[in-house]
């Protein structure tokens, strides 16, 4: 019996995989090298407000292109204020649709409810705008606002917080928006982390008399951390940059006279979306960009401390047993 050829190895040349190589360093490179410029962009465009006014500006409350004097501290309070609160009302409502759906849903239903939730998503933000200003800010101000008002209007300190003219728009009204918008997003992610937690897992803790809270909380919220903050700060993401939605219901007003969920305000965006067509060159024009900078370094510190707090939760894995 004769011994077949022996097969001679293959010679695969390496260029491919050199050529692969560099592409992908080459759109990595890219990726940064557009984040460097865009941020080159806006410290030169706003250079002018910067020089003037330095670190002020986010103190500064008075803007008025009349005068020619600019601060931002009521955009930046007004993004902040309606971003939180629709972090507030979003991430546990996301939560729990997100665990109807993985958990508890029959399923007949987890097919077209899911499909619903998504859809909400392309929704264009216009239409939330308008629906906000003529259908939610009148039920918002009878049915929310004048009931608050009137329960706790004589409270010291929290009765501050719902003064001012219940007219149904204002922060709470653009907070409660941003939240309709932003659920579809967090509710998405978290249901499909959900879903790829091992189903032996869960039944195992199941099977050791865990009831379905117990299993969600010790079981599939520790496998999916990292998913579910990723779908948070999505959320997040999507409402400190939101724009028309929040210019239609916030009130777009320039002064900070309380702190009244209430009050009408300003966000940057909004302000970038309603004066930047018709600011003149000059200081009214980099002081808009120079809001644009700010908004761009709230993004980063956001991002920056969700690394930080995962990187945490990483290191504390195992530490309770």
């Amino acid at each position: 019996m004769t011994n077949p050829p022996p097969v001679k190895p293959v010679k695969r040349s390496p260029l491919p995989d050199r050529v692969f190589g560099w592409a992908a360093l080459a759109a990595a490179l890219l990726t940064l090298g557009l984040l460097i410029a865009i941020l080159l962009s806006l410290i030169v465009g706003a250079w002018p407000a910067i020089s003037k006014y330095g670190l002020g500006f986010l103190t500064n409350s008075v803007w008025d292109p009349v005068k020619n004097e600019y601060g931002g501290l009521v955009m930046i309070y007004g993004t902040l204020a309606t971003s939180f609160i629709a972090l507030l009302i979003a991430v546990p409502v996301s939560f729990g649709i997100a665990l109807f759906l993985t958990e508890l849903s029959p399923a007949w239903l987890k097919r077209p409810l899911g499909t619903a939730i998504e859809l909400l998503a392309a929704v264009p933000s216009i239409v939330y705008g308008m629906w906000g200003l003529l259908v939610f800010g009148p039920i918002l101000a009878t049915y929310v606002q004048l009931p608050l008002q009137s329960m706790f209007g004589d409270v010291p300190y929290l009765g501050a917080l719902f003064s001012g003219p219940p007219v149904g728009i204002g922060i709470l009204s653009a907070g409660i928006i941003l939240a309709i918008m932003i659920i579809p997003f967090i509710a998405s992610v978290m249901r499909d982390v959900f879903e790829v937690t091992p189903v032996l897992l869960k039944e195992s803790a199941y099977g050791l008399g865990a009831t379905t809270w117990e299993v969600v909380y010790k079981v599939v919220l520790p496998y999916t951390k990292a998913g579910v903050m990723g779908g948070i700060m999505l959320g997040l993401g999507r409402a400190l940059g939101e724009t028309m939605a929040v210019t239609f219901v916030i009130g777009n007003f320039n002064q900070l006279d309380s702190l009244s969920l209430f009050q009408a305000a300003n966000s940057i965006t909004s302000a970038l979306a309603n004066e930047f067509a018709e600011a003149a060159d000059g200081l009214h024009q980099a002081s808009l960009i120079y809001l644009g900078l700010v908004l761009f370094f709230i993004t980063f510190v956001v991002l920056s401390l969700s690394k930080l707090l995962l990187s945490q939760l990483q290191k504390n894995e195992g530490v309770k047993t």
